[in-house]
């Protein structure tokens, strides 16, 4: 995706102490992992896919996450270093860093995102050039089961989701009344908001002709045209 035309949606200012408790779960995970390897290696039991994704987890990975979640932790969740940045803050090669960043991608502990950006250039249309990644960590699903309780998410009570639903339903509701310019306006930002936008509005226009019963302006057109003639 294009820099600076998603960034505001993907990226998630972290909660107190949430850096903390994901670098925490990401140990936790590796002691699982170590111990997930012993039993692949003496043929105990065949893992299953998300095991052998949590067993190929590393020290070394463990510790690129944790330079992800200071930047998330300093930069209010804004997260898109370099490879080369990664590299040199853990002094691990950047074939390491490669590697680190797949297995965390396959774990689920981030989200990450390719970017590109416009550069001037000769000849007609655009050019483009890759930028960095953009990233986003995150707790998965498949590490909580290996958690100690207390280090898992407490339940939502049951009347703050009653709310959130509640919520939900009040946001369908009102985004049914949008129009369809009005709901891509509200909901999707950037230049890819405004060419939606633009559809639209020439959408909403052609229900609105078809609702008063008028001709579409082409054969409006080829009628005076034929007349004149």
């Amino acid at each position: 995706m294009e820099a600076g035309t998603f960034e505001e949606s993907f990226f998630a200012i972290p909660g107190a102490g949430e850096t903390d408790r994901l670098l925490n779960a990401a140990r936790k995970t590796l002691d699982a992992a170590r111990g997930l390897r012993r039993v692949a290696r003496k043929g105990e039991r065949k893992l299953s896919v998300a095991e052998r994704a949590i067993a190929a987890l590393q020290a070394s990975m463990v510790r690129v996450f944790e330079e992800l979640l200071t930047l998330a932790r300093l930069n209010k969740g804004k997260v898109f270093p370099t490879y080369e940045y990664l590299a040199e803050r853990t002094n691990y090669g950047r074939a390491t860093i490669t590697r680190a960043l797949s297995v965390l991608e396959d774990i689920g502990f981030i989200v990450r995102q390719r970017r590109f950006k416009r550069i001037a250039g000769e000849g007609r249309g655009p050019r483009y050039v890759q930028t960095s990644n953009a990233y986003r960590p995150l707790l998965p699903a498949r590490v909580l089961a290996i958690l100690p309780r207390w280090m898992r998410a407490a339940p939502v009570p049951v009347d703050a989701e009653e709310r959130q639903i509640e919520q939900i339903e009040v946001t369908k509701a009102m985004l049914d009344t949008l129009s369809c310019k009005e709901l891509a306006e509200a909901t999707v930002s950037g230049p890819l908001g405004q060419m939606l936008a633009r559809l639209g509005a020439g959408v909403d226009r052609a229900e609105r002709e078809a609702h008063n019963g008028s001709e579409p302006l082409m054969d409006s057109l080829n009628i005076r045209q034929t007349e004149l003639a």
